[in-house]
């Protein structure tokens, strides 16, 4: 059947010339210097950039728990009508609540509380200040002076919170050197020298209408009340409600004063609780 055919070998692994007749693969050069390119994964998973107005929640959070605390205080009537709580006292309840939560919280390095000392809260109007704080140096770059007033204020709000026994002598100067103004006007003038991102705000602990609730009037424009020769007083603070439509939250007043243009006036009514 004639064809010879050749046989294959008994042990194929063993021959030379199967191994030889590949060649090595060789992989390109690569410099050991060059840095690995980043996954897409790892882009996926970077840190969300912290925004300006991040601590708004927080500070909304303090705001519920300390408005919370006082509105106690404020609704309580002792069944013999011995205990009343003092102005002062109502003052401290919410300035302690409000400063715990927000060192619970860390906003203190974003947003803090200063509060006034005796002599400070006489010549200047303000019972304590908050303030925005730049990231990089601390400063302050929007402030808020805060006044309490209470139901029972004296007209003029000469209402300091002192008795007289208790008077130092850096007190009695402070009365001296603003003797020719009311707190409310005192309040105004610091607000106004700073410039429009220095914001007062009037803390009602109760108003006339509603004694069992906390609001505001915010303004970095109350100075204009002055240059119209009207004297600034509990009565044109309170008039600001009436026709009133719409009463901030306190998140949504921080919002607007973060978020306002440069030189523009705001003014804004509350309710805190």
């Amino acid at each position: 059947m004639g064809e010879n055919m050749s046989k294959p070998s008994a042990k194929p692994f063993q021959d030379v010339s199967f191994f030889t007749s590949f060649k090595p693969y060789n992989p390109p050069h690569t410099n050991n210097n060059t840095p690995p390119r980043p996954s897409i994964f790892s882009t996926l998973r970077r840190p969300p950039v912290a925004k300006p107005n991040d601590f708004i929640p927080l500070f909304s959070d303090c705001i519920t728990a300390a408005s919370s605390r006082t509105q106690e205080y404020l609704l309580f009537k002792d069944p013999e009508d011995k205990f009343h709580p003092s102005q002062e006292v109502l003052t401290q309840i919410f300035l302690m609540t409000y400063i715990s939560q927000s060192v619970n919280l860390h906003l203190t390095d974003i947003f803090n509380c200063t509060v006034m000392t005796p002599e400070q809260r006489i010549l200047l109007g303000a019972d304590w200040v908050w303030a925005v704080l730049e990231k990089s140096t601390k400063n302050p770059r929007i402030q808020i002076a805060v006044q309490v007033l209470h139901l029972s204020d004296k007209e003029g709000g000469e209402e300091d919170g002192f008795l007289p026994e208790t008077f130092s002598e850096s007190i009695q100067m402070a009365q001296r050197e603003s003797s020719d103004r009311n707190m409310y006007e005192r309040m105004v003038d610091f607000c106004t020298s700073v410039g429009k991102d220095c914001y007062a705000l009037f803390l009602f602990f109760g108003r006339k209408t509603d004694k069992s609730n906390i609001y505001g009037v915010l303004s970095n424009n109350f100075q204009a009340a002055i240059g119209k020769c009207s004297k600034i007083d509990r009565a044109l603070l309170e008039n600001f409600f009436k026709g009133s439509r719409y009463l901030h939250t306190p998140s949504g007043m921080m919002q607007s004063v973060v978020t306002r243009s440069e030189g523009d006036n705001l003014t804004l009514m509350i309710k805190f609780s």
